[in-house]
């Protein structure tokens, strides 16, 4: 029996993905280095430091990645994500819901704690959660478990009773990796692998209905 619920963020809570890529490749090609090269899904739902070696190639060596990862700390700054408008409203129902029903939930997500709580905040929906963590705070990020197992460890259930919400193949990953049942809301867009997860809902409406 499912009494805790662990969600990933962007993807499953916000549609952020699209935003991040544009203002990724925006950054980038202020410093003269295109994407083109790239499939879009190497992004979903990782960090940028997981994945220099493949933006930067074969002239990864002549770049300070320190200095990239602070110049880019910077324009994120500038251009914030903007939350309240990223928020899937179906969260805005669900979560509620869920709350309302007895199910102990918490966020565990690959992006900084401080941008986390910012996007909850902004989106009205800090309050339905228990907990909150971000894997940067980690033993690593996720595909690595750790974020996940923190999180349940922090709601107190047992693995059997927690279930996980993801959208990427990192993600489905660590949850996986991490003991615990995932289940995938659907890409219908980037092409991600999700065939790990235990099985695929079409959204949280759905995940909803499952759980009544």
């Amino acid at each position: 029996m499912i009494k805790a619920i662990i969600f990933d963020m962007d993807g499953v809570l916000f549609e952020t993905e699209d935003y991040y890529y544009q203002r990724r490749s925006a950054f980038l090609k202020s410093k003269g280095i295109s994407l083109e090269h790239l499939n879009p899904l190497i992004f979903v739902g990782a960090r940028s430091s997981q994945i220099w070696s493949l933006i930067l190639g074969d002239d990864i060596g002549k770049w300070d990645i320190p200095k990239l990862e602070a110049d880019y700390a910077d324009f994120k700054s500038l251009h914030p994500t903007p939350y309240e408008d990223c928020v899937f409203e179906e969260a805005k129902e669900v979560i509620p819901f869920l709350k309302e029903a007895g199910f102990s939930l918490a966020v565990a997500s690959n992006t900084d704690l401080d941008e986390v709580k910012r996007a909850l905040t902004e989106s009205g929906l800090l309050s339905y959660f228990d907990r909150v963590f971000s894997a940067t705070d980690c033993e690593a990020c996720k595909p690595h478990p750790a974020v996940y197992e923190k999180a349940c460890q922090a709601l107190g259930n047992l693995k059997s009773e927690t279930l996980v919400i993801e959208d990427s193949q990192l993600g489905i990953a660590a949850g996986v990796a991490a003991g615990l049942t995932v289940w995938a809301i659907e890409d219908k867009k980037w092409g991600v692998d999700q065939s790990q997860a235990s099985q695929r809902i079409k959204n949280l409406g759905e995940l909803r209905e499952k759980l009544k």
